[in-house]
């Protein structure tokens, strides 16, 4: 994606099923999980590069020993800053204590880190400071085992302010309105409640309370839990979490909007963000690897024994489709296909603006992230291209030479590398002027292969603010001084504020809202600005449930090929000498690519949960108003 915009975070759950004797003995250490965990992050880290944290739980540990192990990162480089941390950290016992080496129960007794439980977390902040305190996991900590808690996820709610008011009602004094804290205190206040009823049980049947406690463990019910805690949660969310005592769990949001796998066998049981983590770093084949289904949590309690429960009715399932065009790494099976083929489905329209004309046409992408769509872009051009070359052989027939049958076969889609990332520069300037400069020559470009009578077609992932393109991108590219310049986006014009993650919650900062705003007061229909300000005023008045989208109304006028056209002109400043056109996707064509993910709100503006509509509604008022604050 030219335009930077953050992912979404990634989470990674690991079980052991066996004593860490077998781990020793069969794959010759006891870190077995420490390591798998290293690698199951690393192979996330396209979710992460805000911050990194890593949390253990020991089963079976006698009073006075430590439990629970906790290491955040908000550095540079998080995920080896975490585990240099607890590399440092294990060798300085081991040095100290060398009798520990061929001792795994001593490791275990003794050792950080070192547990059966473990749950990492890669984060992408979506707003708020990138500090150590934004971290995950989270923890809440108490004297009773069975009552401490550790949580970590990728999500948003958009009804923040709801639920921490719930929790005030319920006497609890949250440090902070963040959904990240109220979720994990709203599963820790029905986690204290089933602990207090289960200690009064066992205490009229005359247990004690040390009695009482690994009968607590036994009996507490996860799903029961999870439940009551995400009763009202409104958005997207896949939320991990681990108890004192050693049950964990993760669950999935009922409309399936954020991703989630697992895999389990006789020794293992992983769950994580995305199902190509799991299948390389544990060695199993793609059928082996499952989707958590929305509304469902996988819970695997002390003793080992892993249940799918159903947490939330789940709804229509709106799984996001940015993840298959962007967020999600592209190894995945379905997302290889799925990307090539929205890729494939862009040729139509790129036909129609180079006029045909293939054998001037260069085809080149940027970033890197579009190279897939662009595989199957150019292997669609390819067919066409032998599609007509069948047709003038059977045209021309037996008048054709050989030199003229060779040269007609030869007609193959002319690909480039146009663009090269300079991984060294740093746009270190602050200041517009200096660091647009800077930016323009973050790329190099590759000179010699574009004609002045040629077509330069370059394929984006998705073109969402514009501002790069039209600072530095379509500067570099007219250096080569083509005819006209193709910029082709293969996702839809992204029109509407996202809540469930990433944090693209300002109308204004799309280029397609800019746009269509230019449009409209070019058109004298202004009127239509005040009217959707009137209508999402309105709609704020309403509950949740009985809410619509005002919003759509402001791009009802125009067509989504008129938007594009404003948007050409936009991004064409006047030092660019070729002709500029953009394309993006349509949303039927992404849902032919991405049928089972067909979470459309960023174009379409149909949000899945109620409290979409809300903020969207709420971002058109901030703008009509010129605030400047989130939506949500």
């Amino acid at each position: 994606m030219s335009d930077a915009i953050k992912h979404e975070c990634g989470i990674a759950l690991i079980r052991l099923l066996k004593p860490l004797e077998y781990y020793k003995e069969k794959y010759g250490s006891a870190f077995y999980g420490v390591h798998k965990m290293y690698l199951l992050m690393e192979k996330q880290h396209n979710r992460g590069q805000d911050g990194a944290g890593f949390a253990s739980i020991k089963l079976d540990t006698e009073p006075g020993s430590r439990f629970m192990s906790r290491v955040r990162s908000a550095k540079q480089h998080p995920i080896q800053d975490v585990f240099s941390k607890i590399n440092d950290r294990i060798n300085t016992e081991l040095e100290q204590h060398p009798e520990y080496i061929d001792d795994v129960a001593a490791q275990k007794r003794n050792l950080p880190y070192v547990g059966e439980v473990l749950l990492g977390h890669v984060r992408y902040g979506t707003f708020g400071k990138n500090s150590i305190e934004s971290v995950h996991p989270f923890l809440r900590q108490n004297n009773w085992m069975h009552r401490n808690l550790i949580v970590a996820g990728n999500f948003n709610l958009t009804n923040v302010s709801e639920l921490f008011d719930n929790l005030v009602r319920l006497g609890q004094h949250p440090k902070e309105k963040a959904d990240t804290v109220t979720v994990m205190e709203k599963i820790g206040h029905f986690l204290d409640s089933a602990v207090a009823k289960l200690y009064k049980q066992f205490r009229d049947q005359g247990y004690t309370k040390a009695e009482a406690s690994p009968l607590i463990a036994e009996e507490l019910n996860i799903a029961k839990i999870l439940r009551k805690a995400s009763k009202i949660w409104d958005g997207g969310y896949v939320i991990g979490g681990m108890f004192g005592h050693g049950d964990s769990f993760v669950m999935r949001d009922p409309t399936g909007i954020r991703p989630a796998y697992y895999y389990r066998d006789d020794e293992v049981v992983v769950v994580a963000s995305e199902r190509p983590a799991i299948q390389t770093v544990f060695d199993v084949p793609l059928e082996a690897v499952e989707e958590l289904q929305p509304g469902k949590a996988i819970i695997i309690k002390k003793d080992g024994v892993v249940s799918l429960k159903k947490i939330q009715e789940p709804t229509d399932k709106k799984a996001c489709s940015f993840e298959r065009i962007y967020f999600s790494r592209g190894s995945d099976a379905d997302i290889y296909k799925e990307r090539k083929k929205v890729g494939e489905l862009l040729l139509p329209k790129i036909t129609e603006s180079i006029g045909g004309d293939f054998h001037n046409t260069v085809f080149s992408y940027i970033p890197n992230t579009a190279e897939t769509s662009f595989y199957g872009l150019v292997g669609e051009v390819q067919s066409q291209m032998n599609r007509e070359a069948e047709a003038l052989i059977l045209k021309e027939g037996n008048k054709l030479t050989p030199d003229r049958l060779r040269a007609i076969l030869d007609s193959r889609p002319r690909i480039e590398k146009i663009a090269i990332k300079d991984a060294k520069l740093r746009t270190f300037i602050s200041e517009d002027s200096g660091r647009d400069d800077l930016v323009a020559h973050v790329y190099d470009i590759t000179y010699g292969v574009i004609k002045p009578t040629d077509n330069l077609v370059i394929v984006d992932d998705s073109i969402v603010r514009g501002t790069t393109l039209q600072k530095s991108i379509l500067r570099m590219l007219d250096r080569l001084n083509p005819k006209k310049i193709t910029v082709v986006s293969s996702a839809p014009q992204i029109r509407y504020p996202d809540c469930y993650g990433i944090d693209m919650a300002r109308l204004e900062a799309f280029i397609a809202f800019r746009a269509t705003h230019a449009l409209l007061e070019e058109t004298g229909q202004m009127k239509v600005v005040e009217e959707v300000y009137k209508n999402c005023k309105e709609q704020l008045l309403l509950p949740d449930n009985q809410m619509t989208n005002g919003v759509q109304g402001f791009y009802a006028p125009f067509s989504a090929a008129e938007i594009s056209v404003k948007i050409a002109q936009i991004i064409k400043t006047s030092s660019i000498q070729a002709e500029v056109d953009v394309i993006y996707q349509t949303v039927e064509n992404l849902h032919i690519a991405c049928p089972e993910n067909l979470g459309d709100w960023y174009f379409t503006g149909n949000y899945p949960t109620p409290g979409g509509n809300r903020v969207v509604n709420q971002a058109f008022v901030n703008f009509y108003e010129g605030r400047t604050e989130r939506a949500y």
